[in-house]
């Protein structure tokens, strides 16, 4: 066994540990493998080892990989990198989800996107939990003010939300984040609007992975728990 697939194997335990103890469904929470700066053949080693969603920050690093690693059967790919309105084109209907939408004009733009290739888009919204000025994502007012635009956009399913917390030493000091992204969440459920489904909370990396599934995290996002640590470039 690589020492990636063993990471992989190790992480996707925790991952049922944590669910389970708890109190929530292991099955409902899924390792989304960030990928970003990660060759394709050790993305090719960690889908061996039980990998099904592979998440890409870069739009050219993940059409690369893609054609590299050609079709895998059983898995899927996720945009969880900050959108350009130019790239937008080659994102729309090739990614099952799309984790950072962060403005109605990027909404609007999905949605007539989608409706041109007569596909519904699953995407996230992107909420700027720690209010940070480097960070994308709705703010609360915003989110709520963008909120009852939803049901006319026939060809955007919106799945749930996702939040990036500011980075702190000691995990435990996220979790109030991860809360309040949950509390956001039960509160727009509560509008029971067309085409807003909150089933999908993407929250955690590799050092609060586990406190986001503790606090009811869907999607946790993991790269260096599965890669090691990556040269930026």
């Amino acid at each position: 066994m690589t020492e990636i697939a063993a990471n992989v194997q190790a992480v996707l335990e925790n991952i049922r540990d944590t669910a389970t103890q708890a109190g929530h469904d292991p099955n409902a929470v899924r390792l989304v493998a960030a990928t970003k700066y990660v060759k394709a053949d050790h993305v090719l080693q960690a889908i061996h080892a039980g990998v099904t969603i592979c998440g890409e920050n870069r739009l050219q690093e993940a059409q690369e990989k893609i054609r590299y690693l050609g079709t895998q059967p059983g898995v899927t790919w996720h945009f969880i990198g900050r959108l350009q309105r130019r790239k937008l084109k080659s994102i729309v209907g090739r990614f099952a989800l799309i984790h950072s939408v962060e403005s109605l004009e990027q909404i609007e733009e999905v949605d007539r996107l989608a409706e041109d290739l007569r596909v519904q888009q699953s995407i996230l919204l992107q909420v700027n939990i720690g209010n940070e000025s480097t960070k994308g994502g709705f703010s609360q007012p915003d989110l709520f003010e963008v909120l009852p635009n939803m049901p006319k956009f026939r060809h955007v399913m919106i799945c749930g939300l996702m939040g990036i917390p500011p980075r702190e030493e000691d995990p435990e000091a996220v979790r109030p984040h991860f809360q309040n992204l949950k509390q956001l969440a039960e509160e727009i459920k509560a509008l029971k609007l067309y085409g807003v489904h909150m089933t999908e909370l993407s929250m955690g990396m590799s050092n609060d992975y586990t406190i986001a599934i503790q606090e009811g995290a869907t999607l946790v996002r993991v790269g260096t728990a599965l890669f090691g640590e990556r040269p930026q470039q």
